[in-house]
């Protein structure tokens, strides 16, 4: 895939985990029985760093988590091979908790329906949040993000790549050709 648009460097991606950060205490009203929880993959690590900002805003700690959606996916039989299967690492209770679910890029929403079907196996939250660093439009699911990084208007034959320093080794958010 052909690099088309770099949309956000990575000192705009710093920024808008920032105010993503601040938008949710402001939400939640503070910290209070808050925790995030990242789709794997980048979901986990903006997930962290969203962690580390709140910190930085509040001054406390809130529990995060990484949730793996594979087995609950609804394409998953039409997938070619076997499935890679990662680890879903919860090691606290969601019930009666304000919980943030983060991803890197919300689309049709599917990832996301997967991601609340995930979660009831581990409990009831009081309440459930999206954010997301990217939003490109196209639902085909009734889904929309509490806190979004940058809205993007894009085209059925782009993708958004978003690269992290954690897995991609650069940091940046670009518009690809298919």
């Amino acid at each position: 895939m052909k690099d088309k648009a770099k949309i956000l460097d990575k000192d705009a991606v710093a920024r808008a985990l920032m105010r993503i950060s601040h938008e949710i205490v402001e939400k939640n009203k503070g910290t209070q029985d808050l925790c995030l929880i990242g789709i794997r993959n980048r979901g986990v690590y903006l997930a962290q760093r969203l962690v580390a900002y709140i910190k930085k805003i509040e001054g406390q700690e809130v529990l995060s988590g990484a949730l793996d959606i594979t087995l609950y996916r609804d394409d998953l039989a039409l997938a070619s091979g076997q499935p890679v299967v990662r680890k879903t690492e919860i090691d606290f209770d969601i019930n009666g908790k304000n919980l943030i679910l983060v991803d890197d890029v919300l689309y049709t929403g599917r990832t996301v329906r997967a991601a609340l079907d995930a979660l009831t196996d581990f409990g009831r939250p009081k309440s459930i949040q999206l954010a997301v660093l990217v939003d490109r439009g196209h639902r085909e699911l009734p889904v929309r993000a509490d806190f979004v990084g940058k809205n993007i208007p894009t085209a059925q034959d782009e993708a958004v790549e978003v690269r992290l320093s954690e897995t991609d080794g650069e940091e940046e958010v670009v518009i690809v050709e298919k």
